[in-house]
C-alpha cells in the first residue's frame, strides 16, 4: 500500500490529539475549541484537518502512468514474479495504475466515514465494493474474454461505484463535514502531523513487502518453488485472521483517539482492554485452526499433496506464537491513535526489521528452509514482550499525570 493511502486512513485521528495544529483567531476561540474538544465536539480545527484529507487524497493525480515496457519488467521479477505469470502481472499492474487515484480516494472517504459518526455507512461502502467486485470478475473475464485484464477493471470499476456513493454522501449540507467551497487549502502543521501519524503504518507495509520478498528467496534457496507455494497459502490463512484484527484496530482508533483528546482515560483504558479481549480471541482462534487442522485448511487452496504437506507444516510453526499476535498489532495501533507516532513507528518496525529480518538471515544457516519458517514466530513473541514493556510503562506516565493533576 502507498504512503497516500496508509497516511489517509490516520488522518481521522488528528481531531483526538491534545493540541490543535491550526491556530484560532483569538483567546476566546481557542477557549472555546479547548472545552468543544473537552467534551468531543468537532472544533473548526478538526475540520481542517479532515478536509484537507480530499487534497491530499489528490496527489497521486499528479503521478505521471505509462504502460510497462518490457525494460520495466525487473521490478515484477524483483517482487516475485516468474517468466509464467510475468505478462499476467503486466497488464494487471498496468490497469490498476491508472485507476490508482480512485483507489486512494474511495479508502481516504472510507476512513472520514468512520471518523466522522458514520462507521456503518463506511461498512456499506466496503461490502458494496466487494460484492460488485466478486460479480464483475466473472462477466470480464470469462464473457467477455478480457482475462487478467478484466480483473484489474473489475476491481476499479467497483471502487468508482462505492466512490460515487461516498461523494453523494459528503456534498449533503446536512452531515457534519461536507464538501464545500475553500476547504481544500492545505496548512503545513495539519499535513505534517497528519504524515507524522500515517507514517507508521506506511513503514509497516512497507517493510512487510521486502520482508515476504526475503522470505521468497530464502524458500527458493533451500527448499525450491513449492515452498514458496506453501507459504503463500500460509500467509493466506494467517492474513484472514489478521484482517479481523485490522478491523478492530480501525474501530478502537477514533474512540481512544477522542477520549484521549477530551482527557477520559478510564474510557481509552476500556476501549483498549476490550479491543485487546477481541483481538487476542481471534487470534488464539487461529492458532487452534493452524495447530489442530492445518491440513484441513491448506487443502482448501490446494489438492497437491506435496504442497499440502509442506504447508501444513509451515502453518503449525507460523502459528506458534499467534495468540499474542493480537495484542502486539492493538498496541501498536494504540499508540497512533493517541497521536504518539514515533512510539508506533518503533512498533510497527521492531517485529520486522528489528527481529524477523536477521532470524531470515541467519537462522536457516543453521536449519535451512525449517529456519525462515521459525524466524516467524521467534519475531512475534520478541515484538510481543517488547510491546508489553512499552505499554506498561506509558500507562505508568498516565497514572503519575492523573496522580499530579489530583494533588494540584
Amino acid at each position: 500500500m502507498s504512503i497516500f493511502a496508509s497516511i489517509l486512513r490516520s488522518v481521522y485521528k488528528l481531531s483526538g490529539a491534545k493540541k490543535a495544529f491550526a491556530l484560532p483567531e483569538d483567546a476566546l476561540q481557542k477557549e472555546i475549541e479547548k472545552q468543544n474538544r473537552h467534551r468531543g465536539v468537532f472544533t473548526p480545527t478538526d475540520r481542517k484537518a479532515y478536509y484537507e484529507t480530499i487534497t491530499v487524497n489528490g496527489f497521486p493525480c499528479l503521478i505521471v502512468r505509462e504502460r510497462p515496457k518490457p525494460s520495466k519488467r525487473a521490478i515484477l521479477y524483483f517482487f516475485g514474479a516468474s517468466a509464467d505469470t510475468i505478462s499476467y502481472a503486466r497488464d494487471y499492474m498496468y490497469i490498476i495504475l491508472l485507476g490508482n487515484v480512485v483507489t486512494h480516494m474511495y479508502l481516504g472517504l472510507n476512513a472520514l466515514l468512520r471518523a466522522s459518526g458514520h462507521p456503518q455507512k463506511a461498512m456499506i461502502a466496503t461490502i458494496t465494493t466487494v460484492i460488485i467486485n466478486t460479480l464483475l470478475d466473472p462477466i470480464f473475464i470469462y464473457i467477455f474474454k478480457w482475462g487478467i485484464e478484466g480483473a484489474a477493471i473489475a476491481t476499479i470499476l467497483a471502487q468508482i461505484i462505492s466512490l460515487t456513493w461516498q461523494f453523494k454522501t459528503f456534498t449533503n449540507k446536512n452531515e457534519l463535514l461536507h464538501l464545500r467551497h475553500g476547504i481544500y487549502k492545505l496548512r503545513g502543521s495539519i499535513v505534517k502531523n497528519t504524515i507524522a501519524i500515517g507514517m507508521s503504518p506506511f513503514l509497516m507495509n512497507l517493510a512487510a513487502c521486502f520482508i515476504v520478498i526475503f522470505i521468497n528467496k530464502g524458500l527458493k534457496e533451500y527448499d525450491g518453488d513449492l515452498a514458496i507455494g506453501a507459504f503463500g497459502i500460509v500467509n493466506r490463512i494467517v492474513f484472514l485472521f489478521v484482517m479481523i484484527v485490522m478491523g478492530l484496530n480501525q474501530g478502537m482508533q477514533p474512540i481512544a483517539g477522542y477520549n484521549f483528546g477530551a482527557r477520559q482515560y478510564h474510557r481509552v483504558n476500556q476501549v483498549l482492554k476490550l479491543t485487546i479481549y477481541g483481538a487476542t480471541l481471534v487470534t488464539t482462534s487461529g492458532f487452534l485452526v493452524g495447530e489442530l487442522m492445518p491440513e484441513l485448511a491448506v487443502s482448501a487452496f490446494t489438492t497437491h499433496e506435496g504442497l499440502i504437506e509442506r504447508s501444513a507444516t509451515g502453518l503449525r510453526i507460523v502459528v506458534m506464537f499467534f495468540p499474542i499476535i493480537g495484542f502486539q498489532m492493538v498496541t501498536s495501533n494504540f499508540f497512533q491513535s493517541i497521536g504518539m507516532a514515533s512510539k508506533a513507528i518503533f512498533l510497527s518496525l521492531t517485529r520486522q526489521l528489528l527481529f524477523l529480518l536477521p532470524c531470515i538471515i541467519i537462522l536457516p544457516m543453521f536449519w535451512g528452509s525449517k529456519g525462515i519458517w521459525m524466524s516467524m514466530p521467534i519475531s512475534d513473541l520478541a515484538a510481543s514482550i517488547v510491546a508489553a514493556v512499552m505499554l506498561y510503562r506509558q500507562f505508568q506516565i498516565f497514572k503519575s499525570h492523573a496522580q499530579k493533576q489530583v494533588s494540584n
